[in-house]
């Protein structure tokens, strides 16, 4: 039986506390230090202090500013009234990371930033002056781990530390003020688990949370681990899905809740891990000592594969909320049962209190994947609303008295495609969302599009994944050709109303994903764009008050404090993440990876700083040898293993969308053995391109083959 304090946590303590005794000293390494820390200690109140102040918005301690993760501050200094007068106050440039959406933190006039594979960058907020660095060497050890995502989306503060997740499943404290590392624990099973992080950890109560990801690309059986914030003794895990029942209870938080969810899968699902990681959203709520996790999609996708004779199987695309103290299940809401479509719930889950037909009930936000915004009771887990923001064909509706979808008829993919809105993009995905108090109205990003699921093909008894690549138990999406639909308009950011359960309005948007958003108490809602504008719109209306032009696309969001009373807002500029997905929507607009100026942008009212003049050059050439006559068979292999393996960086159909290069437009794939140096033997690992290890030398030809194919096929479709 697997025990709840089975981690090896790493110390690293400054030379000055060696003084401090045998005690000490058996905290940091021995039995009776681990099993001590295990039974808590007092809450860090001042970092409590600043994340339950909703009121205070000196500081933006945690990735939703404060507990409720709502993203709203109160301040008002900038508002809709002198917006315009907004300027820049000083920049930063980054280094060349395949990410920079992870949002920023604010404390005591430290800005504190995770980029890339889980760099750490603490700034003076008022000057940006960098004041420290840390590296935790993730591309050094990460491995395969490397290949199915692109760094960290955000870090949290609590008791002095900095604390960030690392691509290959480490937590780490770092020591605010100097930077040093403190502690760091491995929060996965071992490098072959297939399990990362890249979601933001989250500080509560005298514990630390975080989940993970890996579903999409391994057979990973999804959980959440709380661990002492001071020493990182392991505190409670809980899975969200069932393991083997032969091998009995796991010795967790979860172990009572798991015989509920085994009721409801069938089959062998533990041979596929089941899904259910949880990769984002997580909240604290201070009020019931609660933790709502939001749980991820089934591994694979289609439930044909992993649960054959159907079930809900729980706890897949939910929110779960659990004992803050012990990992206790206390209630569970699921959004999509039985998902067979990539429908997760790790998306923002922000808490309010609401006047709903006469009476104040204290809610629960949340606009998952599948299109629907729900309203629910965090008291009882009950659903009070649902309404679809974006168009939904996989249901009609929500059942109120129930609270489950009403499923369209062969809306599951059993024998033949199905085309199905919205996509596995979501109609709202991990960007930020936005509740703001005062107008009462949710501020979000979506996108409008469908996505076919082809079961032909799929032995669903003998289906058995291969390795490393996005594999969801259908044929793959494959995309062979020009791409459709360039420059189409599918996004856009939308204000809802959660009582009223309508759109308020809406601003049309380039591309897809969005960066996530802000709102502040002076009527501001701020959002960065795929357009490489930063722009300020009035939360009542949508109207565009003022925008910025910062040389470069967005992907991570705002936030917004004060120093010595002045109010600064911060953004990153710069691609990474799902973005690079949709490169084919930005068509020509679409960000050069290569000439990206990745960068912290802090302005405040009167700044009189500029960005260095600047003019965007059009994109290369499609690169190739017009005498190149592709094999057919090669492309069509090769076509397969770019779109499991490739396209989360390098864009759909070969078509980047700046959170990697546009290898139609390199020169790389036409040489075999520099293309072959890259991929298959990790000559650019150091630089966070990972090493294909399991291609084969047809596997590399293939891959070149279909990026030559579409590089032709994109040079032609251009001369039409």
């Amino acid at each position: 039986m697997r025990t709840q304090n089975d981690r090896r946590v790493r110390r690293i303590l400054p030379m000055t506390l060696l003084t401090g005794g045998i005690a000490l000293l058996a905290a940091c390494s021995g039995t009776s230090g681990h099993d001590e820390a295990t039974q808590g200690g007092e809450p860090d109140a001042p970092t409590i202090k600043m994340l339950s102040d909703t009121g205070d918005g000196t500081n933006w301690t945690g990735y939703g500013r404060t507990f409720d993760e709502a993203h709203y501050s109160p301040l008002d200094q900038i508002n809709d009234g002198n917006v315009a007068k907004l300027g820049l106050k000083w920049w930063m440039d980054l280094p060349p990371v395949p990410s920079v959406a992870g949002a920023p933190l604010a404390v005591d006039g430290v800005l504190y930033l995770g980029i890339g594979y889980s760099q750490i960058y603490a700034v003076d907020a008022a000057t940006g002056k960098t004041l420290w660095t840390y590296d935790p060497k993730v591309t050094e050890v990460a491995g395969d781990k490397l290949q199915p995502a692109w760094g960290i989306r955000g870090i949290a503060y609590g008791n002095g530390n900095i604390y960030t997740g690392t691509q290959d499943g480490r937590l780490i404290a770092v020591d605010a003020k100097s930077g040093s590392e403190k502690w760091s624990v491995q929060t996965t099973e071992g490098p072959e688990d297939g399990r990362f992080i890249t979601g933001a950890p989250r500080v509560f109560r005298d514990m630390v949370i975080i989940g993970h990801g890996g579903a999409d690309t391994a057979n990973v059986r999804g959980y959440v681990t709380a661990y002492d914030a001071r020493t990182g003794a392991q505190r409670w895990r809980f899975y969200t899905v069932p393991g083997d029942p032969k091998r009995g209870p796991d010795g967790a938080a979860s172990d009572d809740a798991m015989v509920q969810a085994t009721k409801t899968w069938t089959g062998e699902w533990w041979k596929y891990g089941g899904g259910g990681t949880a990769w984002n959203a997580m909240t604290y709520d201070p009020e019931l000592d609660r933790i709502y996790i939001g749980t991820g999609n089934g591994a694979p996708w289609n439930r044909n594969v992993r649960s054959p004779g159907g079930g809900d199987n729980l706890f897949l695309c939910s929110i779960v909320a659990l004992d803050a103290k012990t990992g206790k299940y206390v209630w569970h809401y699921q959004t999509t049962p039985g998902e067979s479509w990539d429908y997760n719930s790790s998306q923002d889950m922000s808490l309010a209190t609401l006047d709903i037909g006469g009476k104040k009930r204290r809610v629960i936000l949340h606009a998952p994947k599948n299109g629907f915004f729900y309203v629910l009771d965090r008291d009882t887990g009950k659903l009070i609303s649902a309404k679809p923001f974006v168009k939904v064909t996989w249901a009609s509706g929500v059942d109120i008295k129930t609270g489950r979808p009403i499923e369209n008829p062969e809306v599951r993919a059993i024998d033949k495609p199905i085309l199905v809105w919205p996509s596995p993009a979501g109609g709202h995905s991990w960007h930020a969302q936005s509740f703001n108090p005062k107008t009462g109205l949710v501020y979000m990003p979506v996108q409008d599009m469908p996505a076919v699921h082809d079961p032909r093909g799929i032995d669903t008894a003998r289906w058995q994944r291969k390795s490393g690549g996005l594999e969801a138990g259908y044929r793959p999406m494959v995309t062979k050709g020009a791409p459709p639909m360039p420059g189409a308009k599918v996004a856009a950011l939308i204000a809802w109303d959660p009582v009223a359960q309508k759109k308020v309005w809406s601003v049309p948007l380039s591309g897809a994903l969005n960066a996530g958003v802000a709102s502040t108490a002076g009527n501001l809602v701020f959002e960065g764009n795929l357009d490489g504008k930063f722009v300020a719109y009035d939360a009542k209306t949508g109207k565009t008050l003022w925008s910025f032009d910062a040389q470069n696309g967005f992907a991570g969001q705002p936030i917004t404090y004060t120093v010595k009373g002045v109010q600064y807002v911060t953004v990153i500029a710069g691609l990474g993440t799902t973005t690079g997905v949709m490169g084919a929507l930005m068509g020509d607009k679409a960000w050069n990876y290569r000439d990206q100026r990745r960068r912290v942008l802090t302005f405040a009212l009167g700044g009189k700083a500029a960005l260095p003049a600047w003019k965007r050059a059009p994109l290369p050439p499609f690169t190739d040898d017009p005498s190149f006559r592709a094999d057919p068979q090669l492309v069509d292999r090769g076509a397969e293993a770019f779109s499991s393996h490739c396209t989360v960086c390098h864009g759909a159909g070969a078509t980047a969308g700046g959170s990697a290069p546009d290898l139609r437009r390199s020169a790389v794939p036409l040489d075999e053995g520099t293309f072959r140096q890259i991929v298959a033997e990790g000559m650019l690992v150091p630089q966070g391109m990972p090493k294909f290890r399991d291609f084969t030398p047809q596997d590399i030809e293939a891959l070149r083959h279909y990026i030559r194919y579409q590089a032709q096929a994109a040079q032609q479709a251009r001369q039409k």
